[in-house]
């Protein structure tokens, strides 16, 4: 059997990164330039600045990707792109330079959902059992995702205001915490004790939609009050107690999903799913049935996991032509 290589591309947002896959599952490269150092002064991405950063390097990402995986152009089988969701412009400078470099090298292009991948990327843990449930969390997203075959995506449960992961970063930029804030909110989190009451939206309502507008308000409220008062606040409880209300709602819509569709395994993934309080929660409430974790390198935005979902989409022959274009709203089928 002849090896088969995709070259991928992801600039859906503040990372500019282009991978290499061998055949399904084995990854020969996965270079990421990181933006975070530009944004950090800004508490958030500007999206044109990501767009600059992202042309002034993907080249430099491409060659970078084929020298570390030891092969020329010529070895490829196809290019792989993310085409949606994200910034519209981060999205079209992947997509001008992988369609660029596919017409050049007479390759196949195969368009890739940037949401696909996150979910994806959870085949380099271990093998995919179908039906499966998916949780996606990340600064974009909040969504539950059926995937009845490989390549069939259906949402049946998606946030209604803030994903979880803008909500961390929106009360850590209150708290003055660096810029992405999940991380250190985690940490503190660990440290301190739920003693703080914050609101867990729509948890005991049956449908599987999620919201944190609320939660955040809530948290915004009492710091600001806590500063005008002169109160001091224990920032270690204050970002236990706002972990374990975003872990309660998660867990608590997650598990209904599973009682509604019937899985053979739950994936979690997305760059929240680097939180080490959601696996220990996940470890505790999840016990009658198989939990599948990306490895941390693969939980943030990178083009290994838009290789590892491209695998599946070049089985089914899913190949776009050289028209393709940016959908910075791209979402999967609804089933709700």
């Amino acid at each position: 059997m002849t090896d088969r290589y995709i070259l991928a591309v992801e600039s859906s947002c503040d990372e500019t990164s282009v991978a290499i896959l061998k055949n399904d599952d084995i990854l020969l490269s996965n270079i990421i330039a990181s933006q975070i150092e530009s944004h950090k002064r800004f508490g958030g991405v500007v999206p044109e600045v990501a767009s600059r950063h992202h042309v002034e390097v993907i080249t430099t990402c491409f060659d970078d990707a084929l020298q570390e995986a030891g092969i020329e152009p010529s070895d490829l089988s196809a290019v792989a792109v993310t085409y949606g969701p994200g910034l519209v412009g981060a999205l079209l400078v992947g997509l001008a330079a992988a369609k660029a470099f596919a017409w050049a090298n007479g390759l196949p292009l195969i368009p890739v959902n940037h949401m696909a991948g996150h979910l994806m990327a959870a085949r380099e843990q271990q093998d995919l059992q179908y039906p499966l449930m998916a949780l996606l969390v990340s600064g974009g997203h909040t969504e539950l995702v059926y995937v009845t075959e490989p390549g069939a995506y259906h949402i049946v449960g998606e946030t209604r205001d803030d994903a979880v992961g803008e909500a961390y970063d929106k009360v850590g930029r209150v708290m003055g915490l660096t810029y992405p804030a999940g991380r250190e909110i985690d940490q503190l989190a660990h440290q301190g004790k739920d003693c703080y009451h914050f609101p867990r939206a729509m948890i005991k309502e049956d449908h599987l939609e999620f919201s944190f507008s609320g939660l955040k308000s809530a948290f915004i409220n009492l710091y600001h009050n806590a500063q005008q008062k002169g109160e001091v606040l224990v920032i270690e409880d204050l970002c236990a107690s706002f972990q374990a209300a975003t872990l309660d709602i998660l867990l608590a819509k997650t598990k209904k999903a599973l009682a509604k569709y019937p899985s053979k395994m739950l994936v979690v993934a997305g760059g929240v799913a680097a939180n080490q309080g959601l696996r220990e929660r996940l470890a505790n409430d999840i016990i009658d049935l198989d939990v599948v974790i990306p490895p941390l390198r693969l939980c943030g935005d990178n083009a290994g996991m838009i290789a590892l979902a491209a695998a599946v989409e070049y089985e089914k022959k899913s190949f776009a032509n050289l028209d393709l274009n940016a959908k910075p709203s791209l979402a999967f089928d609804s089933l709700y």
